[in-house]
């Protein structure tokens, strides 16, 4: 895939590699707007794992922005926002490893 041109990818190869640049610069705060959106569920899970990874083993910050609710198990805080206005605000006491999560 190296000498395609980003229109000749899937989604998800674009999706993956959007990550992976982001990865590249190895940053502290890392934030992913529906990281799993254009992946198939396995990929999508790949990636949450990976993200849960870096936020626990990295001490990376992970923000990620989602509309699934599945997603948010795996996540320390979660803010629910609607029309622009956070709504909610929860600490989650049992946090569910990304491995383990199913949508």
């Amino acid at each position: 895939k190296a000498n395609k041109y980003p229109n000749q990818l899937s989604g998800g190869e674009q999706q993956r590699i959007s990550i992976a640049r982001a990865l590249a610069k190895d940053p502290q705060i890392l934030l992913c707007d529906e990281p799993t959106g254009a992946l198939d569920y396995e990929d999508g899970k790949q990636i949450l794992i990976e993200l849960e990874k870096l936020a626990r083993e990295d001490n990376k910050t992970v923000v990620i922005v989602t509309h699934n609710r599945e997603i948010s198990k795996i996540a320390d805080r979660v803010i629910t926002v609607k029309n622009g206005e956070i709504i909610n605000e929860q600490i989650n006491e049992i946090i569910i490893p990304a491995k383990e999560i199913e949508w």
